[in-house]
């Protein structure tokens, strides 16, 4: 079994070919700093080419799934090109987990808030823990999602529930993401990771071909335009980075 090695992802590879990926910055939630970004697009890349991966489950380890930003480790981009260069980097994670050829079983426990919010949007079978929550404070913030959620959350839950989620920022409880259609699955705290495993190991079982190209074409098919809200997404957060109103919202939220 190949184990894979990042600074702050834990990436191991359990029975079945079910591979675990897990954010490993328990300390700060989770939260995502340039590392923890850059980590989880290549623990995503490389499980997608590793031939003894068939199947995904993404968590976080400790009290959260992902916090969101960073806010103590944050480092506000100052030009195009830095601010550019950040959302590509978040761009790719999503681009690893949501296009990648092999599923991607969540297992969202505690916050999953702005980024995190939306790496949990991008599994293909989210499945939350009871106590978990999230939400998205970007916009009151003066910044925007990223994540392709711009077209996955309408596709999910539709379009006037992904204008309230958005725009207001509410804190949404696992239950009611599971009757909105974002959650698969609620399942108590102490049957989070078993289930998880469990539907893993259940599409493990499945033939790999027809499993991979059932998720490309109904990604493709639901969610037409995912590359092109990714660009549109970049553009609106780039903008974002860049405006003053930003940084002063930021360092007071």
């Amino acid at each position: 079994m190949t184990d894979f090695q990042y600074d702050t992802v834990l990436s191991t590879l359990g029975a079945k070919g079910v591979r675990t990926i897990a954010l490993n910055r328990p300390d700060s939630l989770n939260a995502m700093n340039r590392q923890l970004i850059d980590d989880v697009a290549r623990a995503f890349d490389d499980a997608n080419a590793d031939p003894g991966t068939r199947v995904i489950v993404f968590t976080g380890t400790g009290k959260a799934f992902c916090a969101g930003d960073d806010r103590k480790a944050h480092i506000h981009p100052e030009t195009e090109e830095e601010a550019r260069a950040m959302v590509n980097a978040i761009q790719r994670a999503t681009h690893a987990i949501t296009l990648g050829a092999k599923p991607v079983v969540g297992a969202i426990n505690g916050w999953a808030v702005g980024g995190g919010f939306e790496w949990a949007i991008n599994c293909d079978f989210p499945i939350w823990a009871e106590s978990a929550r999230g939400f998205f404070p970007e916009v009151s913030l003066n910044l925007f999602v990223t994540g392709a959620v711009t077209s996955l959350l309408p596709a999910l839950v539709g379009l006037n529930k992904a204008r309230e989620m958005l725009m207001f920022g509410d804190r949404y409880a696992a239950a009611e993401l599971r009757d909105i259609g974002l959650a698969w699955k609620v399942v108590a705290d102490d049957r989070l990771m078993p289930t998880a495993i469990e539907t893993a190991e259940r599409l493990a079982d499945l033939p790999a071909l027809s499993v991979r190209a059932m998720k490309r074409v109904l990604n493709h098919a639901a969610v037409p335009d995912l590359y092109r809200a990714l660009q549109l997404e970049s553009d609106a957060t780039v903008a974002g980075f860049l405006d003053p109103e930003t940084t002063r919202r930021l360092k007071a939220f």
